[in-house]
């Protein structure tokens, strides 16, 4: 393996180096050209909420350590290992199975095992119900129709008296999830907010905010 490429990010976060390798950006969108359907390519970055839930994570360390938990919408891996690395049990999700090729790709080159990846889509899933005590999310309320789905996968896989944690960057779009939730039976709270500088060019800083969905 390449120790590094030209789309390799190594940063700082909750005390440690991450090495994190990504696709090529422009390769990725010249692939979509003409196939119709085909969901742009998220997955490729770190973004300011995924930032934001490594730091929530590592303030949970002792709560979701020896924890069965589920990343959701995994991307490129890295709030998984970083909750691996903090003693959870984490299984690793996502619906491209590219991301989690790359994702684990990422748990090699931070020296991180145990991640379970599994490709899935949060509309069919295949898990048992209620196998996670926690769940964590960063920046997946982009589309309108995915409040449902969300909601329901939530309440399915949630263990009683689980919670999830959702990052999320401010968009109008949140508040159609947050209808939804109670009528899962769900509860949700907006436990904090705070300015995440990007890792990308672009530094000005991006609110952040971290809601706690619970069970």
């Amino acid at each position: 393996m390449e120790r590094f490429t030209p789309f390799d990010r190594l940063f700082q976060s909750c005390g440690r180096l991450w090495h994190i390798r990504r696709a090529d950006m422009d390769k990725l969108w010249a692939a979509m050209d003409g196939q119709e359907g085909k969901e742009a390519p998220y997955w490729n970055e770190i973004w300011p909420s995924s930032l934001a839930l490594a730091g929530w994570l590592a303030e949970m360390q002792d709560d979701i350590k020896g924890r069965a938990c589920l990343d959701m919408g995994c991307g490129l891996g890295f709030t998984a290992l970083l909750g691996q690395w903090l003693g959870a049990k984490v299984t690793a999700m996502d619906y491209e199975a590219e991301a989690l090729e790359y994702a684990k790709i990422n748990a090699v080159l931070n020296g991180i095992e145990g991640v379970n990846f599994t490709v899935m889509d949060w509309r069919k899933p295949t898990f048992p119900p209620e196998s996670f005590s926690r769940i964590w999310a960063g920046d997946i309320m982009y589309e309108k129709e995915f409040a449902e789905p969300i909601a329901a996968f939530l309440a399915a896989m949630l263990q009683k008296g689980g919670r999830a944690w959702i990052a999320e960057p401010g968009r109008d779009i949140f508040h159609h999830l947050l209808d939804v939730i109670p009528r899962c039976g769900l509860r949700h709270n907006r436990l904090c907010s705070l300015p995440i500088s990007p890792l990308t060019e672009q530094n000005v800083p991006v609110p952040v905010s971290i809601w706690e969905i619970a069970k």
